[in-house]
């Protein structure tokens, strides 16, 4: 789960990859690192750390038309300098950045590099080594990549290059994203179109197991075997502007604001020219043809998809089932005579998920991927994709991806429903955009709700959300915003449960936040809190407007009762948001977490 950036071209390499290097550290930003070449020589520059600590450390007066620069989030060894990529292989002949997990890096070792001194405790390293001691036999450096990437096994996003070559960056790739920037007189390598947008929008995608030797006026794409591949290259449908912060102290905060006009951006998508539901006639088809639904995700894409379950079944009478994706691949269930998985993902990149869709097509299986990435991994490799269009989202803990995950699935759920003929009780549309509007209300509202996080969770060291029905999902949301951010351990319960065992942690003056928008289970979450205020705990009620009572600490506007969690959750990212402030975290960059979980 990291960031790579390439460059070669005629201008100095430096600010490119620095700047691309910025905008992908929501990928991982524990340590970093840039190589630049020139007539001179190598000149590498890592450090322990974020991006402005190697823009320090970088000097200024060395110039490279070309370079390849990485930011990292841990997987073996520690942040280090040592750790840091770019890694150079012994004879200091190669330099080489990855994204990844290699999994056989310990075989390879063994086999091959006997004798080798390591200055690092990275699997990534082995792979810069193996090129090495290959060359030794090839003389070749292309032939010696070739041979180095058949031998590795695991997921891998790979640029090289040859110190004694300043025309050629190397380059492959593995169940990791990579794509190849083309560009007028230059040419650039990126983990994520974002990276790359100031100096181009012209993208070509990258296979798995496919070599691509990048040049300042070429690109030439290959299979494993030498076959050359043409492919065309495809535009970027990302606003530069769109990935700034403007005037906003955090990501977090202007993705929260975002989250009304994501919603208003969704119902025009989704309607045609007469305001009615719209969606491709192959997706309808898929949903008539299902006997079961398998929703596929994980973190916040699961939470989003436990919501869109009660909508699809309630609304279309579809059975559906939502499976944590990294453990669908390993313990998969008795599937259906004709079952449609759904894989719902913010970046479209999660490596867990691509596991299973990868699996599943094995299998012939029809998939659909609902996500916020145009031309992401699991959208060209899903037979269907329906897009977010919630724009780009910087900050790790996740808030207008969720929203517009359970928007897109209650359209999913009310279109399939309409074309079996049910008669819907109300329109879909109209019951959004008094959503949208009831996010506009609680994002006013920020002062209030940044009190009520100073009473009750100022100086806690844990929490505990309660809910029932469609509450109890949006409590699992709840719970892991705030502990994403502001590191404070919480976790999310149904209300029933809690009598069950979890009480026994309950004392003096713990927070337990219950939400109360389902009217069939007021009362019996209302009850639940009476259990835990018993035992000295700090209650913290959110109700909609309607089932309020005068105790309650915050109450939303009323909303339709299943799209309740498209609104309870704003005051839940809210209170994440200024609790993880008022400890002096980093909002936008948690520790130990990465916004695009691209390793398994």
């Amino acid at each position: 789960m990291c960031g790579i950036v390439g460059y070669i071209g005629q201008n100095d390499s430096k600010e490119v990859l620095l700047n691309g290097l910025e905008k992908l550290e929501y990928r991982g930003y524990d340590s970093a690192g840039i190589a630049l070449l020139n007539e001179n020589g190598l000149n590498l520059f890592k450090v322990k750390g974020r991006i402005a600590t190697l823009r320090d450390k970088v000097d200024e007066n060395v110039h490279a038309t070309m370079g390849i620069g990485h930011t990292r989030w841990a997987t073996h060894g520690e942040p280090s300098v040592d750790n840091a990529h770019p890694h150079q292989s012994a004879s200091g002949r190669f330099t080489l950045v990855h994204n990844g997990v290699i999994e056989n890096y310990q075989d390879i070792k063994h086999d091959y590099l006997q004798g080798v001194e390591f200055k690092s405790e990275t699997d990534t390293e082995i792979v810069v080594q193996l090129i090495d001691k290959l060359y030794q036999e090839e003389q070749n450096t292309l032939e010696s990549f070739h041979k180095a990437i058949e031998l590795l096994n695991g997921s891998y996003a790979i640029a090289l290059i040859d110190n004694q070559d300043n025309e050629t960056i190397y380059v492959a790739k593995n169940k990791s994203p990579l794509l190849v920037g083309l560009g007028n007189g230059f040419n650039v390598v990126a983990s994520d179109a974002m990276a790359t947008l100031k100096v181009t929008n012209q993208y070509l995608e990258i296979h798995d197991k496919e070599i691509v030797i990048v040049k300042r006026d070429s690109v030439l794409i290959q299979t494993l075997d030498g076959t050359v591949l043409e492919r065309e290259p495809y535009t970027a449908q990302i606003d530069a502007s769109d990935i700034e912060k403007g005037t906003y102290p955090h990501f977090m905060l202007k993705e929260m604001d975002e989250q009304p006009i994501a919603i208003r951006k969704i119902i025009n998508e989704y309607q045609d020219e007469n305001g009615e539901l719209t969606l491709d006639e192959d997706i309808r088809a898929a949903m008539q043809e299902c006997d079961r639904i398998y929703i596929i995700a994980a973190g916040t894409s699961y939470h989003a998809g436990l919501v869109g379950k009660n909508l699809i079944e309630k609304l279309a009478g579809v059975p559906v089932e939502v499976h944590v994706s990294s453990e669908f691949s390993y313990n998969t269930p008795l599937l259906s005579e004709k079952p449609l998985f759904i894989f719902i993902s913010q970046s479209g990149e999660t490596a867990d998920s691509r596991a299973v869709l990868v699996k599943i097509k094995e299998m012939g299986y029809p998939a659909l991927t609902i996500t916020n990435v145009p031309g992401s991994t699991l959208s060209r490799e899903a037979d269907y994709t329906l897009h977010l269009y919630a724009g780009p989202e910087i900050a790790v803990a996740s808030t207008k991806a969720y929203t517009a995950q359970i928007a897109v699935l209650a359209i999913l759920a009310a279109d399939t429903a309409q074309i079996k003929g049910v008669d819907l009780e109300f329109d879909l549309f109209q019951e959004l955009g008094i959503v949208a509007n009831a996010m506009d209300v609680l994002m006013d509202q920020k002062e209030e709700l940044e009190q009520i996080t100073r009473s009750y969770l100022a100086t806690t060291r844990n929490a505990f959300f309660i809910g029932r029905s469609l509450d109890y999902y949006v409590s699992l949301e709840g719970s892991l915003k705030l502990k994403e951010i502001s590191y404070i351990q919480a976790e999310g319960f149904a209300g029933g449960e809690l009598k069950h065992g979890t009480i026994a942690l309950i004392e003096k003056g713990t927070p337990v936040v219950a939400l109360v928008t389902q009217e069939q289970v007021n009362y019996s979450i209302r009850g639940n809190v009476q259990e835990v205020v018993a035992r000295g705990a700090n209650a913290l009620i959110i109700s909609m407007k309607g089932l309020e009572q005068d105790d309650d600490a915050f109450v939303i506007p009323r909303v339709h009762e299943l799209f309740t969690p498209l609104a309870s959750v704003i005051p839940l990212q809210i209170i994440a948001y200024f609790a993880a402030l008022h400890r002096g975290c980093d909002v936008d960059k948690p520790r130990n977490l990465a916004k695009s979980v691209t390793v398994e």
